[in-house]
């Protein structure tokens, strides 16, 4: 393990420490005030603006500032509410949670067999195995491993804390896709983050430009003509999020595999950016979700 592993893994527990320490509420506004004072000027908060200016054009310069600082805030009370998960119920006020079309998530669970969970990083998504786990359906999850090994297994140790073993984690590899798709042969549900870039992916629109985007949502809700349902997250405050669970999509099925696998995964491009759209500040536009030829 290198120096700089064990010094950054040293960093994160004490900050978790900190926040645990504060309690959920405290932990989130402390963490929100300092994510929204630095963040925007870390360096890159300019590939944020870029992305926003790219995507949407029709804000101006004070509105894509506003919204920087949101996604910063976001970020910042999403790590900080991590060492409080299993505090988060389904109740009134905070720590808590609240969900909206339920019905959705239990009709196709109850049907028997696989279901995907359409999802992407907004609100507090570390939310949603917990909701899932406490309306009695254990789900899989894909996730992209942090790139310290020792960081990563502490996140790792915070989900089962909150979770118990009940949630099944699969990093993004080979491995992993292994894992996942007898999770779904076994009948289970996964939920899969599609938001974040993939070189060898698809590429489909996403904001009117063209995004390399992974298929395996799409190729795995062929393959076993499962629901897809899409839920994402939605922040109401400190500690105080909205899990909203949505009608079931309906899977292109035209005999041509290849062009229906690339119709859902620009279906799903377009239910993802509809969320984005209508709360800008709750997505991570820090990151590269369009080519360096797209997004300058």
């Amino acid at each position: 393990m290198s120096l700089q592993h064990r010094i950054e893994y040293r960093i994160a527990s004490a900050c978790m420490r900190l926040f645990r320490g504060l309690g959920p509420v405290r932990a989130s506004n402390l963490a929100g005030a300092l994510g929204r004072s630095i963040g925007p000027l870390i360096p890159v908060s300019k590939l944020a603006d870029r992305n926003l200016r790219a995507a949407m054009p029709e804000l101006d310069a004070v509105a894509r500032k506003r919204i920087i600082r949101a996604a910063w805030d976001n970020l910042a009370r999403n790590i900080a509410e991590l060492p409080h998960l299993s505090r988060f119920h389904e109740a009134a006020g905070a720590p808590g949670y609240e969900i909206t079309g339920a019905e959705h998530l239990r009709a196709a669970t109850g049907r028997g067999g696989p279901v995907i969970i359409l999802t992407a990083h907004l609100g507090n998504w570390e939310i949603m195995p917990l909701a899932a786990q406490r309306l009695g359906i254990p789900t899989g999850f894909f996730y992209r491993a942090a790139s310290n090994p020792l960081v990563d297994r502490m996140i790792l140790e915070l989900r089962a804390e909150a979770i118990g073993e009940g949630i099944r984690m699969f990093p993004k590899g080979a491995a992993g896709a292994r894992g996942a798709y007898a999770h779904l042969a076994g009948g289970g549900v996964l939920a899969i983050l599609a938001d974040q870039k993939l070189n060898d992916g698809l590429e489909v629109p996403f904001f009117g430009m063209s995004a390399m985007t992974a298929p395996t949502l799409a190729i795995l809700a062929r393959k076993f003509g499962c629901p897809v349902l899409p839920v994402h997250v939605e922040r109401l405050g400190a500690a105080r999020l909205r899990v909203v669970c949505e009608p079931p999509l309906l899977m292109p099925r035209t005999g041509d595999r290849q062009g229906d696998i690339q119709a859902m995964t620009a279906l799903m491009n377009r239910v993802i950016e509809g969320w984005i759209r209508a709360r800008p500040g709750e997505w991570l536009w820090l990151h590269r979700r369009w080519p360096k030829t797209v997004v300058k």
